[in-house]
């Protein structure tokens, strides 16, 4: 008879649950050797140790794990019931809520699996890993919440921490989430600004401009001013059920750490928390104001207003809940169309709009991460407007000095730079081999300039004088982006390096802009061009200040 220890989960210790189980089992049913062995299956790697040979130092070693153990549970015991008193009743809630959610994404698991099992052929892999598959588990979170959809973004955006299949299948939870009733909306107002509505605003439009997981937003005219404002309204009840599913994971990640401490190293904790942070930034709406303004403080100090903009925002008019901004009118970077009648050269706004954001990286504190079509405009006086500050980065003097390399190192197509700039950014463990490591890169940023870039175009004839205006408008593939840069992490982890999320923030931001370079200034080599401002050689002094 002999002891087997069950380890189930992703390379790297990447997030993914992990079961740990001692059993007494026949020899026979393992294989025996001196060595562990790797069986990959569907994406997962299950590993036995056996070896009869180390029998002797097992007392040592489960004495030891067993003494870290007792010291450790004071803390563990100490954190469980500190979560659990912040947490309070709403717990109690969710878990009902998520004991429904389960049942209902496991009874479509059964009923397909059922099905399959009536067919001829293999049963589907997802099928084989139930709930834990990308596509249940993203069913599941959908089912979840408002919280897990956010973390469902958040693992879409972060192919540094997670595997490829669920970076993939967790683009679905950025689709357009279901309006608030505006009543709810109203309530939230008045109990937020203390006053009557009608004494702030002349008007609040009940249809929403836009509406996302957490927060949904309102176009409205200031009283007196009659200034045109939108207003960010967080959704009712986002912050009960933020904090007690974040506070829940938290706890099972202290758990699973406790229970298995070599994923201490693996930092599961750390990057609960880090998900914590980045999830209970967004959802207070004084910080994404602090972002605006120090924005816009660096627009000022730079000289930067007349090419460049943020919503002013209303801080009288303003709580954690609420956002009163300034509204912009303009159109989204991929319209060449409405860009072209509004700016004389559409490059000029593209350059304006990357020197701006390049700028931003080295004299503020955050940067904004976040700028699809959606979020950076040509306004109407032909400025550059940022838009939505809820989600930004914060890059580390190590990460920029090496991103600084790895871009120069791209527009001048030196691979064996770009090899040892993330070798300097990523964390290893073992020695890389660059030239291999530079080989394989340049294979991959070869591919990029064969990638195609959907452009629809739209015809339409006036009745009165028979002229056809013509419309462009780029399609911009968000999982065509992430494939792109996911190759780029895949073969960096084939190599021992792990990225900080930083670096995906601003891997990610750089492919949103070479796709607006490919539709406003097809011509132009966005990481060669003079007129792009994009490295120093060290942040400047004034950095922090905004």
């Amino acid at each position: 008879m002999a002891s087997v220890s069950v380890f189930r989960g992703f390379v790297h210790g990447r997030c993914a649950p992990i079961f740990t189980h001692q059993s007494q089992l026949p020899v026979t049913s393992i294989i025996i050797g001196s060595k562990k062995f790797a069986y990959r299956s569907n994406g997962l790697r299950l590993y036995a140790r056996y070896s009869e040979s180390q029998s002797a130092r097992t007392p040592d070693y489960f004495t030891s794990r067993l003494q870290d153990s007792v010291e450790n549970l004071p803390k563990l015991v100490e954190d469980i019931v500190q979560t659990s008193i912040n947490t309070g009743p709403r717990g109690a809630i969710r878990l009902a809520q998520g004991i429904q959610a389960v049942i209902g994404v496991g009874g479509e698991w059964l009923t397909e699996l059922s099905q399959s099992r009536n067919t001829p052929s293999e049963i589907p892999s997802q099928l084989q890993l139930g709930l834990l598959s990308p596509l249940y588990l993203r069913k599941l979170f959908e089912r979840l919440g408002a919280t897990y959809i956010k973390l469902g973004q958040f693992i879409a955006s972060a192919p540094t921490l997670f595997p490829q299949e669920y970076v993939q299948e967790f683009q679905y939870c950025f689709d357009r989430a279901p309006a608030v009733p505006f009543d709810e909306i109203k309530s939230i107002l008045r109990e937020e600004l203390a006053v009557p509505i009608d004494s702030i605003y002349e008007y609040v439009d009940p249809t929403p401009l836009a509406s996302a997981s957490i927060a949904q937003v309102h176009a409205a005219r200031l009283k007196g001013s009659q200034a045109d404002v939108v207003i960010k309204v967080l959704k009712p009840g986002i912050e009960d059920v933020l904090v007690a599913d974040l506070n829940f994971i938290y706890v099972v990640a202290r758990i699973v750490e406790f229970l298995n401490p070599d994923l201490g190293r693996a930092s599961l904790v750390a990057i609960v928390n880090d998900i914590r942070a980045s999830m209970l930034e967004e959802v207070d709406f004084k910080k994404e104001a602090a972002n605006i303004e120090a924005f816009r403080g660096y627009l000022e100090t730079m000289g930067l207003t007349r090419q460049a903009t943020a919503p002013k925002v209303y801080p009288e008019f303003s709580t954690k809940r609420v956002l009163t901004m300034e509204r912009l009118y303009g159109v989204p970077l991929t319209d060449l169309d409405s860009i072209s009648s509004i700016v004389p050269n559409p490059e000029t706004s593209l350059i304006t709009a990357l020197n701006v954001w390049f700028g931003s990286l080295l004299a503020c504190e955050t940067f904004h991460a976040d700028v699809h079509a959606g979020n950076l405009w040509v306004l109407r006086d032909g400025r550059i407007g940022y838009l939505d500050f809820g989600i930004v980065g914060r890059i580390s003097p190590k990460t920029w000095n090496a991103m600084e390399v790895f871009l120069g190192s791209i527009a001048t197509e030196e691979y064996e730079a770009m090899a040892s700039a993330l070798i300097e950014m990523g964390a290893t463990n073992t020695d890389v081999d660059s030239r291999a490591f530079a080989k394989d890169l340049e294979k991959i940023f070869t591919s990029i300039q064969d990638l195609d870039t959907e452009v629809v175009v739209a015809t339409a004839t006036r009745t009165d004088t028979n002229a056809t205006a013509v419309s462009a408008n780029l399609v911009v593939d968000e999982r065509q982006m992430n494939a792109l840069f996911l190759d780029v992490v895949r073969v960096s982890e084939s190599y021992g390096l792990r990225f900080p999320r930083e670096f995906a923030l601003l891997m990610k931001q750089l492919l949103y802009f070479d796709r607006y370079t490919r539709l406003l200034a097809p011509n132009m080599n966005m990481l060669q061009d003079q007129r792009i401002t994009i490295a120093s050689n060290r942040r400047t002094s004034s950095r922090n200040i905004y």
